[in-house]
This record gives C-alpha cells, structure tokens and sequence, in this order.
C-alpha cells in the first residue's frame, strides 16, 4: 500500500479511471462495505431504543438527544478537521484509524453503566465515524472518471440503507438472545461472570449487540489499512480540469461562496437527513408503543426490508439519474425532488396501518422514493469545487447535515412525540388526574409484577400506553412534512446547477 499521496505536481493521466477494473470494483466495493459499517455502528442505537429507554427510564425527549445533538455536534465539529487532512495526506491511512476509533468506541456501548456512560461512549463513536465518509468521496473521484462516479456514488451510497438493514438484522438476532445464551458465549472466552461484575442485571441482550458488532471493525480497519492504494489526487479528471495545490477551509469556503447550489443542496439535503433520522431513531420504538412489537421482531420483519428496499432507493436514484443526465444535465437534483413528495403519504399511511405485509409494502414504497436522493448529495457536493477541495466540500456539506439532520431530527421527534402524548393524555383522561410523567412509567414497563408495582388501575395503564404511542406516531407523521421544503430546496438547486458544475458529467 503507498503510505504517502501522490505529490501535488504529479501530473494525472486526465479523464480516465484509475487502476483495472476488477481492482477499482473491489476498492469500490471495500469503501461502500466501510461505509455500511459505519452506519452499522451508528443506527444499532435506534434497533435497541425501547430497551435503552426502559433500561435508563428514558422520555422520548431524552432518548432523541441520546441519538441527536451530542452525536451530530462531534460528528460535525471533528469531520472538517480530519477532511482537510484528508485533501493533504494519506487518505486511506486516516481512514484506517477512524474506523478502528469508532468500533472500540461502539463495543464500549454495551458496557455503559448510565446514561452518561453511554453519551459519552457515543460521542467517540462520532469522533471516529466524522473521518470515514470525506476521505471516501475523495478516493472514488480519483477512481472514477466523471462520467462513472455519479452510479459509483450511488454504489457507495448504498452503504447507509445497507449498514440500516444489516444493523436491524444482526441487531435484532443478538438483542433476542436470552441472557443464558450470553453469559454462555462470555464463558466461553473465559469471562463468564462478567455480567455480575458489572452489574448489567437482567435483559442485557442489547449490550452484547453492542459488543459483537464493534469489536470486528478493528479487523476491517486493518484489511483496509493493508490492500487499498491511495490514488494520485486529481488522476481521472480531464485535462483543463482547474486544480488547487492544497485547499484549506478558507480556500474551500471561499470557492464555496459563489456556488448557489451547493448551499440549496445542503438545506435539501439536511432537512431529509432531519426526517430519516428521526424516523430511524423512533420507528422501532413506535411501533412497540402502538402495537407492542418487540425491537428485535420489527428489526427482522421490517427493519431488515426496509433498509434493503431504501438501498434499492439509493441505487435506483444513482441509476436513474445516469440515464437521464444525458437529456437533463439538472436531473441529479430534480430527481430527488420528486421523490421526497412521492414519499410523504405513503409514508403517513404506512405509520397508520395495521401490522402485517400491507403496511410494510407501502411504508417501503416511501422508503424507496425517500431514498433516491442520497447519492445526488454526493455527486453534488463534490462536482461543484475543484479537486483539491473536494473532500472539504463533503465535510461540510456533512457538517451542515449532521447539524441539521442529525443534531436536530431525533431530538425534535421526541419532543414532539413528548408533546402529542400530553395532549392525548389530556383528551383521553376523563378524571384529569394522570401526569405524563406516571403514564410514561406505565407506557414503558412491560413486567406485570413491576406494573402491578405502580399502583395504578389497569384501565389508566391502558390509556397510558394508548397515549404514548399515539404521541409516537403523530409525531412520525408530522416530521415528514418536512420533505416539503426539503424537495423545495432541491428544485432550487437545480436552477444554479449547470453553471456551478466544475466537471461536467459527459
């Protein structure tokens, strides 16, 4: 593997795709497999909510700030600084030590003792995560010609729906294990007292998914480390292509500020982000409050569907817009548009169906239209700035997302789920006597002797639970409405498009 890039003066071949095809497919293939890790590590916190909430007595406000502002806030504020060494060193040698920080850091999920524990432990899984996907959209510009990387995009764009369903699948496996099958596994490694020493109690299933889906990204990260080339910087752009020696953030802001359309984008894309990961954050957790299905049943029986069903999103939307790029050189950002309002009713009807395979065909209908907007982010992020900036410009296109996105979704899903159960316990409390603090106990005890422990009549604990996952699901609903303005903002890109391109998709 080359430890140092190419130097700055090195001239690149010119509009051809860097090393053999079989070997660009397996870097293509390895960087989108990083990135499903990635958001393997990242969403198996949404896979597990309703036993976090249980576990630590959380509001939906609380458990929406667990997966929100502390995250997105590291995320953002590490992912710049790591992006501008990115566009100066070894892109693939950064990558390689992020990957291996966020998977220690998603294995010491599992042994949190608190609340806090687990903040701070999903702080570091944000450090390492911020300096995964920059040096990625770097590496596959150098591979990819410009004709080629908007479907290679949307190939590695995959790896957030995929790292959804593989969460969900492997999560949901793991979080069903009956505690015996855990403490025997740690006994067979010699630690199978650990549980006791720690003090984890009874239904630590979901730790352990924590733990068996961390620890194997330190080997990842060395396989990586070990068999991908760092690229000449600039090798597949065509000659005339403008170039800067080393773009700093200024330099990159600055090139920035004359493009409309990325700054569009951005808001469009960040407002999407909002939704998803909100909606990530909650559905699971929803529907155990409205239906009482278990975090490890809808992780297997829709989760897993409907991560594949978004990937094919993704993919299709990559595909479609190759195909009509061509007759629309706009279509990376109309194509988006169209999808989110597609999305919005099948989403909202999706959330109010009964169980069973109806609801799950319609609610992966707005998944497949709401996710054939992620690889347009990409191609546009990086197609608008000049090679040298183009991991800059990815970092903070993510670092407006990851604010916005993020930072803010799942914490005003819960806030808005906290506020729609106030009102339902309003309108369903006849005596006017529960508060939502009691009612938020009874909706998340599932235990009959620790119910029977409340004290409370089983008619107010029936209302309770009504009102809780009515106020999930209200909530849900209203947080679509977003992709209104977020389909607004990508039609105005698509406006400023054509004059802000640097290279040209032809």
């Amino acid at each position: 593997m080359a430890i140092a890039s190419t130097p700055a003066g090195e001239a690149p071949a010119g509009g051809q795709s860097f090393g053999t095809p079989g070997y660009r497919l397996y870097v293509l293939l390895s960087l989108t497999f990083v990135y499903t890790l990635n958001f393997i590590d990242r969403n198996l916190l949404g896979v597990v909510g309703p036993q976090i909430i249980r576990e630590f007595g959380l509001s939906s406000t609380e458990y929406g700030f667990l997966n929100g502002p502390p995250f997105a806030l590291f995320y953002a504020l590490m992912g710049i600084p790591i992006a501008m060494a990115a566009d100066r060193f070894n892109r693939v040698a950064i990558m390689a030590l992020c990957i291996a920080i966020w998977s220690l850091m998603t294995a010491l999920c599992g042994f949190a003792s608190s609340f806090v524990f687990l903040l701070i432990a999903r702080i570091g899984v944000a450090i390492g995560e911020a300096g995964g996907t920059p040096p990625s959209n770097s590496i596959i510009a150098d591979y990819f010609k410009p004709r080629s990387r908007a479907n290679a995009l949307g190939i590695f764009a995959m790896g957030v729906t995929i790292g959804s369903a593989l969460a969900s699948g492997f999560g949901g496996v793991i979080v069903g294990l009956t505690d015996e099958t855990v403490v025997s596994f740690f006994a067979s490694i010699g630690v199978g007292d650990i549980h006791e020493q720690l003090g984890w109690g009874e239904n630590f299933g979901w730790r352990f998914a924590f733990i068996a889906l961390g620890l194997p990204g330190l080997v990842i990260a060395l396989v990586l480390f070990l068999t991908v080339k760092e690229p000449p910087r600039g090798f597949s752009d065509p000659p005339g292509t403008s170039h800067i020696e080393k773009a700093n953030i200024v330099q990159t802001l600055k090139e920035l500020g004359g493009k409309p359309t990325f700054w569009t984008m951005s808001i469009g894309a960040s407002l999407v982000a909002f939704v998803g990961y909100s909606m990530f954050a909650f559905q699971a957790v929803m529907m155990d409050g409205v239906h009482g299905m278990s975090s490890g049943t809808f992780a297997l029986t829709y989760g897993v569907p409907l991560a594949l069903i978004s990937a094919v999103g993704t993919f299709l939307g990559g595909y479609l817009t190759q195909l009509a790029t061509p007759k629309s050189i706009t279509a990376v950002a109309w194509i988006p548009a169209v999808g989110l309002l597609i999305a919005i009713p099948l989403y909202i009807l999706g959330f109010y169906m009964a169980p069973g395979l109806p609801q799950l065909a319609v609610w992966g209908a707005g998944a497949l239209s709401h996710y054939a907007y992620l690889g347009s982010q990409y191609t546009i992020g990086q197609g608008v700035v000049s090679q040298r900036s183009r991991a800059s410009a990815i970092a903070i296109l993510l670092f407006i997302v990851a604010v916005i996105g993020n930072g803010i979704g799942p914490l005003v899903g819960g806030m808005l789920s906290d506020m729609f159960m106030g009102l339902q316990i309003k309108s369903l409390d006849a005596s006017g006597v529960l508060t939502q603090a009691q009612c938020l106990k009874a909706a998340t005890t599932k235990a009959p002797e620790a119910l029977a422990a409340l004290g409370m009549s089983a008619e107010n604990i029936t209302l309770c639970k009504v009102a809780y996952g009515e106020g999930l699901r209200q909530s849900m609903a209203a947080v679509v409405l977003f992709f209104i303005p977020a389909a607004a903002f990508f039609l105005m890109a698509s406006r400023t498009l054509k004059k802000d391109m640097v290279v040209k998709p032809v």
